[in-house]
């Protein structure tokens, strides 16, 4: 009995075998998923939405509503941090026992600054496209005043060559 390393490739694979003679005989793409999918037994959607934290059951911290000043907010959030670890070291030594309480406050301050970070991903992301963007074209402008440059240079030497050769 004969065994194979790798099993054979799926059958569609010959949709594709005239593609080089003719890219367009291959069949397209499906379209893109819209909404809710299952896959490997988990239902995910395709809307980019990070839940609130109320729908996470965890108390917000910060002020509600779309004008929020992310900068203020992680600081008080963050020096409110740094305060209840301060706590949470002095209850440790003084009264080990009631550490608790405490640990859920971090917890609580640790998901809202989280919430908040995650909050400024999709202008991270805008952000980061928008500076890729910016130096391809930096880089393509580069690219044609090489190519004029070179072009000026071929030129010039090409006036010297025919001189030279009318010349003579």
């Amino acid at each position: 009995m004969a065994t194979a390393t790798y099993p054979p490739p799926p059958p569609y694979y010959r949709l594709y075998k005239d593609y080089l003679q003719n890219p367009k005989s291959a069949p397209e793409p499906p379209p893109p998923i819209e909404g809710t999918y299952i896959c490997f037994g988990g239902s995910y959607t395709t809307d980019d939405v990070v839940p609130s934290l109320e729908e996470q059951g965890v108390r917000q911290l910060y002020p509600k509503g779309p004008n929020i000043d992310f900068k203020k907010e992680l600081r008080t959030l963050n020096r409110e941090l740094q305060l209840h670890i301060l706590e949470l070291a002095d209850v440790l030594v003084e009264r080990p026992s009631q550490y608790a309480r405490r640990v859920e406050d971090v917890s609580l301050i640790f998901k809202n600054l989280h919430h908040l970070l995650n909050s400024l991903r999709p202008h991270q992301a805008r952000a980061t496209l928008i500076h890729i963007l910016e130096l391809q074209i930096q880089r393509r402008k580069q690219a044609v005043e090489d190519i004029k440059r070179r072009k000026e240079e071929a030129q010039k030497l090409l006036k010297e060559s025919l001189a030279t050769l009318d010349g003579q």
